[in-house]
């Protein structure tokens, strides 16, 4: 593919309901949209889903804007595939969210030119994908209760609540309490506890979670294998995993058996893959795909990636409905009464942009031609 353009437009997107975690409350952020055109006319799109404050990850939209444009648009130059586009921006370290909206643009670019859905293109095996729904902190027990309840009777396949230190076994125990052994349940504590909380985490083991993921610091994964060995509950990495490498020094210290692969943490779809294929085909171990709150552009390419045959438990992918009152894709993101999302039978990655409503609601453009 030789690209003639490249297109950079941040939008603020405002959410139905704060979002809150053990590291902040989110009640608008910002997506920088990638809209690549190559020669003959064809668009790809892509996203990227860094926030404004470096909370999850270091990178925030600022930074990303100014590497894409500074640093890896400048490297667009010829014949450019997702496959090639990793060796490309090689010499940047780090920075995976600002390279991932790039580099999915090309994979969404790539299978237009293909006719082909994105997910089929890159390998992906069934036509709905299980959706489960992320849950944030809540101010009440009661309020928690509620909104649980209301996400099941749309048809949601598994509840995943955030915790912190001081919010962890009580919300746990009331939803038992309420919903019953069999709710698929697991926890998310976005790093936020140490090693001495084992306690915490014995007590979490009464309650048949699925998992619990990323309990420990943000880039370990020495205390997370020493806390696998005290506990019962299978262990999810999230922000552990930032590439292959990290997925191959987890499991030789047996710091996880689940992975949650973020295709925007570890770079893109490219990187996605390599993960998939070592830790299911190689391990027989299960991953599955989590979202940050992703416009309908990168809901798009998390619904792929949750295709592939490794994933085997429900998804942190939403309808669009979950987050926003109006998405910026035709037709938005929606779920199925089943508790799936269809995978999209239009090439790409199956839903149109509302090109004219991005514009007009942007906050900066940046383009270049090549």
């Amino acid at each position: 593919m030789e690209l003639r353009k490249v297109e950079l437009i941040e939008v603020w997107v405002k959410l139905k309901s704060p979002f809150e975690t053990s590291f902040g409350r989110t009640e608008e952020r910002p997506a920088i949209l990638v809209r690549v055109e190559e020669k003959g006319g064809e668009v790809g799109w892509g996203e990227v889903v860094a926030d404004s404050g470096p909370w999850y990850s270091y990178e925030t939209n600022e930074t990303a804007w100014h590497v894409i444009r500074d640093f890896i648009l400048p490297q667009l130059k010829g014949d450019i595939t997702p496959g090639n586009f990793t060796a490309l921006v090689s010499r940047i370290r780090g920075h995976n969210m600002a390279k991932a909206g790039v580099e999915m643009a090309l994979w969404d670019l790539a299978a237009k030119l293909e006719g082909l859905p994105l997910w089929r293109y890159i390998g992906g095996v069934r036509d709905k994908i299980v959706s489960g729904v992320s849950v944030g902190i809540q101010p009440s027990l009661q309020e928690l209760v509620k909104v649980v309840d209301g996400y099941l009777q749309q048809g949601y396949a598994r509840i995943k609540i955030k915790i912190k230190p001081g919010y962890d076994v009580a919300p746990v125990k009331k939803l038992r309490e309420t919903f019953g052994a069999n709710l698929p349940l697991q926890v998310d504590a976005n790093a936020s506890f140490s090693l001495s909380d084992v306690e915490v985490f014995r007590k979490l083991d009464e309650y048949n979670l699925l998992m619990i993921e990323q309990p420990l610091g943000w880039r370990d994964l020495v205390d997370h294998a020493e806390l696998a060995r005290r506990i019962r509950t299978p262990i999810c990495l999230d922000e552990s995993i930032t590439d292959l490498d990290d997925a191959r020094k987890a499991y030789q210290l047996g710091s996880a058996m689940i992975i949650n692969v973020k295709p925007a943490r570890v770079g893109g779809l490219g990187e996605t893959l390599r993960i998939h294929d070592f830790w299911y085909r190689q391990l027989g171990r299960p991953i599955w795909i989590g979202g940050m709150l992703e416009t309908g552009v990168g809901r798009g390419h998390l619904v792929a990636a949750a295709t592939l045959e490794g994933v085997k438990y429900p998804n942190d992918i939403s309808a669009s409905s979950r987050y926003y009152e109006n998405d910026i894709v035709e037709p938005p993101w929606e779920l199925n009464r089943d508790g799936t999302i269809s995978a999209p039978t239009r090439s790409g990655i199956g839903v149109e942009v509302l090109e004219d409503q991005v514009r007009r609601t942007a906050k900066r453009l940046y383009q270049a031609s090549f």
